[in-house]
């Protein structure tokens, strides 16, 4: 009777083993947004701000919502902090600026008091030259207008490696 519960729970595992390392014909390889990317778009930001006279924070996240990369230029407003973070996570959880987002939240009741969205001016989303969305950029420090242009400035400075 062990011997043959062995045997199952052995046969068991080695389909399991067998299923899991095989690769799955319909499985695509979907883009993400790296590190280097993240860093080069804040930088592209900062390089812009700076030769502005503004001083930004730059929040880059992931296509799931998450921080990758962060960013405070010395002067910048500690308020600006959260503010930055919740731009990125708008634009990284929906495929539009955080602009179109405010029109299209216009007289729908309580869409701006989503968790972890905000219809203030300054965040965008990061996509691929094949148009695949992998994250969200979002700048604070200026007015809403300089914090988008910023953002974008960033996204330019990246968009060879997109």
């Amino acid at each position: 009777m062990n011997t043959q519960r062995f045997n199952l729970t052995t046969a068991g595992l080695a389909l399991a083993a067998l299923l899991l390392s095989t690769p799955l014909a319909a499985q695509s390889v979907r883009p993400t947004l790296d590190l280097a990317t993240a860093k080069v778009i804040a930088e592209g930001c900062e390089k812009y701000a700076a030769s502005k006279g503004w001083r930004m924070i730059t929040a880059v996240h992931d296509e799931a919502g998450n921080p990758k990369y962060f960013s405070r230029m010395d002067g910048s407003m500690l308020i600006s902090i959260e503010v930055a973070q919740l731009k990125a996570a708008t634009s990284a959880a929906l495929p539009v600026s955080t602009r179109k987002f405010r029109e299209l939240s216009q007289g729908i009741d309580g869409a701006n008091r989503l968790p972890r969205t905000t219809t203030i001016i300054g965040g965008l989303p990061i996509m691929t030259s094949k148009g695949v969305q992998i994250g969200g950029v979002g700048v604070s420090g200026g007015a809403e207008e300089e914090d988008e242009e910023c953002a974008q400035k960033g996204l330019d400075a990246a968009k060879h490696l997109l």
